[in-house]
């Protein structure tokens, strides 16, 4: 039955529950695009990190040992990861070289 204004209180109530469907369409959105940017922050905070540390490849046959920067995807590892004090001292052994694709040494001038 129709109110005083013309419109039941039925028809208030499906256009009400449009509504809110509609803000819980915008506040879902909203929460995926915050979650996209707690995610991004978080990878790049992961490479900050990464770019901070240096991974050390053991010699080889015929071949030296080898720093990586520690995101160099060409030697994996996931342990035995040296700070940037260990990396200058590393650089300084004669039988440990820098490897010419992510050059480890960049930064890590002790001057």
């Amino acid at each position: 039955m129709p109110g005083p204004d013309g419109v039941s209180d039925l028809d208030k109530n499906r256009a009400l529950e449009q509504w809110l469907e509609y803000q819980l369409r915008q506040v879902r959105a909203r929460i995926r695009d915050l979650e996209r940017a707690e995610e991004q922050d978080r990878r790049r905070r992961e490479r900050a990190r990464i770019e901070q540390i240096w991974k050390l490849q053991p010699q080889l046959a015929g071949t030296p040992a080898m720093l990586h920067r520690g995101g160099c995807g060409l030697y994996k590892t996931e342990l035995g990861y040296l700070n940037r004090e260990e990396a200058i001292i590393a650089l300084a052994e004669p039988d440990i070289e820098p490897w010419e694709v992510c050059r480890p040494e960049t930064g890590l001038t002790t001057g």
